[in-house]
């Protein structure tokens, strides 16, 4: 994620009341790096922009969801999506996920609070792996200059024996 304290969310939605309602609600809850798009085809033109969250519905005109999805994954494979759909199949859902969704949510009375949560356990989720990989990164560091050290150290027994014998 380029930056967690304001992501770039495409929504893709192709009911435009609903889409402004997403727009509203998650601007209300400080994203407001929000782009909506009532197409796959018109998102897709976007993707350059490499968004950081992909919110879209399953079923709509043209591409559904998981044809963007699959597209979007081979541009932009760190982009991340949440389905907000209507379609209330546990088998859709499944094969959202299985081809790399965050997560999939009904359309419900709930869904728009549900959809600003799992965006921010998204976020700290990102977060606590770029941690993580840092700290890797850090610990690997660490081992291999106190392995250098110790190379070091024999190399310098080795050809200087008198150093280390002097008392």
């Amino acid at each position: 994620m380029k930056t967690s304290k304001f992501p770039l969310i495409f929504i893709v939605e192709d009911n435009s009341v609903y889409s402004k309602l997403i727009v509203s609600h998650l601007r209300s809850h400080k994203f407001i790096n929000c782009e909506s798009f009532t197409s796959g085809e018109a998102c897709l033109k976007g993707i350059t922009r490499e968004p950081d969250i992909i919110i879209l519905d399953y079923l709509m005109n043209g591409m559904n969801g998981l044809d963007v999805l699959i597209a979007t994954k081979k541009r932009s494979p760190t982009t991340d999506f949440i389905f907000l759909s209507g379609q209330d199949s546990i088998e859709v859902a499944i094969d959202c996920i299985k081809y790399g969704a965050y997560d999939y949510i009904v359309k419900d009375e709930f869904a728009l609070i549900k959809l600003s949560d799992k965006i921010n356990k998204l976020i700290a989720l990102r977060e606590l792996v770029a941690s993580n990989r840092l700290f890797k990164k850090g610990i690997t560091i660490f081992g291999i200059t106190v392995f250098g050290l110790i190379l070091l150290f024999l190399f310098l027994a080795i050809v200087f024996p008198s150093i280390l014998t002097r008392s």
